[in-house]
Protein backbone atom coordinates (compact mmCIF):
# COMPACT_ATOMS: atom_id res chain seq x y z
CA UNK A 1 0.00 0.00 0.00
CA UNK A 2 0.83 3.27 -0.93
CA UNK A 3 2.44 5.84 2.34
CA UNK A 4 -0.91 8.38 0.73
CA UNK A 5 -3.15 5.19 1.38
CA UNK A 6 -1.50 4.40 4.40
CA UNK A 7 -2.47 7.89 5.40
CA UNK A 8 -6.26 7.86 3.64
CA UNK A 9 -6.80 4.75 5.52
CA UNK A 10 -5.49 6.10 8.59
CA UNK A 11 -7.32 9.39 8.74
CA UNK A 12 -10.65 7.05 7.88
CA UNK A 13 -10.13 4.78 10.71
CA UNK A 14 -9.06 7.56 13.14
CA UNK A 15 -12.52 9.63 12.20
CA UNK A 16 -14.56 6.46 12.19
CA UNK A 17 -13.63 5.61 16.01
CA UNK A 18 -14.03 9.50 16.93
CA UNK A 19 -17.21 9.51 14.98
CA UNK A 20 -18.67 6.80 17.91
CA UNK A 21 -17.63 9.33 20.65
CA UNK A 22 -19.37 11.94 19.20
CA UNK A 23 -23.24 13.09 19.73
CA UNK A 24 -25.79 13.45 17.59
CA UNK A 25 -26.01 17.24 15.74
CA UNK A 26 -28.59 19.59 17.72
CA UNK A 27 -28.33 17.07 20.77
CA UNK A 28 -26.67 18.69 24.00
CA UNK A 29 -24.80 17.36 27.14
CA UNK A 30 -25.98 18.44 30.49
CA UNK A 31 -22.62 21.30 31.94
CA UNK A 32 -22.64 21.67 35.69
CA UNK A 33 -22.57 17.97 35.10
CA UNK A 34 -20.39 16.12 38.60
CA UNK A 35 -19.14 12.93 38.22
CA UNK A 36 -18.90 11.46 42.16
CA UNK A 37 -22.93 12.17 42.40
CA UNK A 38 -23.23 10.20 39.08
CA UNK A 39 -21.11 6.91 40.49
CA UNK A 40 -23.23 4.21 41.70
CA UNK A 41 -25.94 2.09 40.50
CA UNK A 42 -28.70 2.93 37.81
CA UNK A 43 -31.45 1.14 36.61
CA UNK A 44 -32.26 0.90 33.18
CA UNK A 45 -35.95 2.19 32.48
CA UNK A 46 -36.23 2.30 29.48
CA UNK A 47 -34.04 1.81 26.13
CA UNK A 48 -34.12 1.90 22.14
CA UNK A 49 -33.27 -1.55 21.11
CA UNK A 50 -29.60 -2.70 19.91
CA UNK A 51 -28.07 -6.80 19.76
CA UNK A 52 -25.80 -6.03 22.80
CA UNK A 53 -29.14 -5.97 25.33
CA UNK A 54 -31.47 -7.86 23.25
CA UNK A 55 -34.52 -9.51 25.28
CA UNK A 56 -32.69 -8.44 28.69
CA UNK A 57 -34.82 -7.28 31.67
CA UNK A 58 -33.39 -6.03 35.23
CA UNK A 59 -30.56 -4.17 33.61
CA UNK A 60 -28.61 -2.41 35.84
CA UNK A 61 -25.56 0.03 35.32
CA UNK A 62 -22.71 0.36 38.06
CA UNK A 63 -19.89 2.70 38.06
CA UNK A 64 -17.16 3.14 40.11
CA UNK A 65 -13.68 5.72 40.33
CA UNK A 66 -11.00 3.62 39.62
CA UNK A 67 -7.13 4.52 40.83
CA UNK A 68 -6.03 5.75 37.65
CA UNK A 69 -8.89 8.87 37.79
CA UNK A 70 -11.04 6.89 35.09
CA UNK A 71 -14.48 4.62 35.82
CA UNK A 72 -15.23 0.76 35.71
CA UNK A 73 -18.57 -0.01 34.11
CA UNK A 74 -20.71 -2.61 35.41
CA UNK A 75 -23.43 -3.41 33.24
CA UNK A 76 -26.14 -6.69 34.09
CA UNK A 77 -29.00 -7.94 33.01
CA UNK A 78 -31.62 -10.63 33.18
CA UNK A 79 -32.41 -13.02 29.92
CA UNK A 80 -35.53 -14.34 31.06
CA UNK A 81 -35.55 -16.72 27.85
CA UNK A 82 -32.44 -18.07 28.99
CA UNK A 83 -33.06 -18.17 32.51
CA UNK A 84 -29.47 -16.40 33.46
CA UNK A 85 -27.47 -13.06 34.09
CA UNK A 86 -25.75 -11.83 31.70
CA UNK A 87 -23.11 -8.81 32.54
CA UNK A 88 -20.27 -6.73 30.53
CA UNK A 89 -17.33 -4.55 32.62
CA UNK A 90 -15.90 -1.84 30.40
CA UNK A 91 -14.31 1.29 31.03
CA UNK A 92 -15.27 5.03 30.98
CA UNK A 93 -13.12 8.27 30.78
CA UNK A 94 -14.74 11.77 30.65
CA UNK A 95 -15.02 12.93 26.78
CA UNK A 96 -13.69 16.39 27.27
CA UNK A 97 -14.48 19.17 30.03
CA UNK A 98 -15.03 17.48 33.73
CA UNK A 99 -18.01 19.58 34.01
CA UNK A 100 -20.19 18.85 30.66
CA UNK A 101 -21.73 15.41 31.06
CA UNK A 102 -20.03 13.26 28.45
CA UNK A 103 -18.44 10.22 28.78
CA UNK A 104 -16.81 8.00 26.14
CA UNK A 105 -17.25 4.10 27.50
CA UNK A 106 -15.38 0.94 26.07
CA UNK A 107 -16.32 -3.11 26.60
CA UNK A 108 -13.67 -3.95 23.88
CA UNK A 109 -10.66 -1.99 23.79
CA UNK A 110 -9.29 0.18 22.35
CA UNK A 111 -12.52 1.10 20.85
CA UNK A 112 -14.64 3.62 22.35
CA UNK A 113 -18.35 4.64 22.00
CA UNK A 114 -20.27 7.97 23.23
CA UNK A 115 -22.15 7.98 26.68
CA UNK A 116 -24.04 11.38 26.65
CA UNK A 117 -26.09 12.45 29.60
CA UNK A 118 -28.57 14.70 27.84
CA UNK A 119 -31.00 15.65 30.95
CA UNK A 120 -30.61 15.21 34.44
CA UNK A 121 -32.39 15.40 37.69
CA UNK A 122 -29.48 18.41 38.88
CA UNK A 123 -30.94 18.46 42.35
CA UNK A 124 -30.83 14.80 43.54
CA UNK A 125 -28.96 12.84 40.21
CA UNK A 126 -32.45 10.96 40.94
CA UNK A 127 -32.44 9.97 36.84
CA UNK A 128 -31.03 10.80 33.51
CA UNK A 129 -31.52 10.26 29.71
CA UNK A 130 -28.12 9.15 27.75
CA UNK A 131 -27.54 8.77 23.97
CA UNK A 132 -24.99 6.87 22.20
CA UNK A 133 -23.11 8.82 19.36
CA UNK A 134 -26.17 8.70 17.00
CA UNK A 135 -30.06 8.68 17.73
CA UNK A 136 -30.06 4.82 17.61
CA UNK A 137 -28.82 4.91 21.37
CA UNK A 138 -31.25 6.02 24.25
CA UNK A 139 -31.69 4.88 27.64
CA UNK A 140 -33.99 6.38 30.70
CA UNK A 141 -31.91 5.43 33.96
CA UNK A 142 -33.33 6.12 37.49
CA UNK A 143 -31.29 5.12 40.67
CA UNK A 144 -34.66 2.90 41.36
CA UNK A 145 -36.17 0.14 39.42
CA UNK A 146 -39.35 2.24 39.26
CA UNK A 147 -39.89 5.94 37.74
CA UNK A 148 -42.50 7.86 38.23
CA UNK A 149 -44.45 8.48 35.56
CA UNK A 150 -44.44 12.33 35.05
CA UNK A 151 -41.29 12.26 35.31
CA UNK A 152 -40.86 9.24 32.37
CA UNK A 153 -43.27 11.15 30.24
CA UNK A 154 -41.30 14.28 30.71
CA UNK A 155 -37.99 12.42 29.31
CA UNK A 156 -39.55 10.67 26.61
CA UNK A 157 -41.05 13.71 25.48
CA UNK A 158 -37.59 15.33 25.65
CA UNK A 159 -36.03 12.69 23.63
CA UNK A 160 -38.79 13.05 20.93
CA UNK A 161 -38.75 16.56 20.78
CA UNK A 162 -34.47 16.31 19.95
CA UNK A 163 -35.73 13.59 17.34
CA UNK A 164 -35.28 10.07 18.89
CA UNK A 165 -37.77 7.31 17.90
CA UNK A 166 -39.69 7.21 21.39
CA UNK A 167 -42.32 5.06 19.60
CA UNK A 168 -39.49 2.02 19.99
CA UNK A 169 -38.94 2.31 23.35
CA UNK A 170 -38.61 -0.76 25.32
CA UNK A 171 -39.80 -0.37 28.60
CA UNK A 172 -37.72 -2.75 30.93
CA UNK A 173 -39.33 -5.08 33.49
CA UNK A 174 -37.50 -5.15 37.02
CA UNK A 175 -38.95 -7.95 38.55
CA UNK A 176 -35.97 -10.21 39.33
CA UNK A 177 -34.84 -9.64 43.20
CA UNK A 178 -31.54 -7.15 43.50
CA UNK A 179 -29.95 -10.19 45.48
CA UNK A 180 -30.46 -13.20 42.71
CA UNK A 181 -27.73 -14.74 41.47
CA UNK A 182 -24.86 -11.86 41.83
CA UNK A 183 -22.17 -14.45 40.32
CA UNK A 184 -20.85 -13.37 36.78
CA UNK A 185 -21.45 -16.73 35.05
CA UNK A 186 -19.96 -17.77 32.00
CA UNK A 187 -21.29 -14.92 29.92
CA UNK A 188 -19.32 -12.00 31.41
CA UNK A 189 -17.26 -10.09 28.99
CA UNK A 190 -15.30 -6.94 28.42
CA UNK A 191 -12.46 -4.92 29.35
CA UNK A 192 -11.10 -5.64 33.24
Amino acid sequence: MSPLRKTIAALFFTASVAACTGIPQNVEPVTGFEIERYLGTWYEIARLDHRFERGLNNVTATYTRRADGGIDVFNRGFNPEKGEWSSARGRAYLAGEPDVGRLKVSFFRPFYAGYNIIALDREDYRYALVCGHSRSYLWILSRSPFLEPAVLERLVAKAQSLGFSTEELIIVDHDQSADADRGYGDDTYGVR
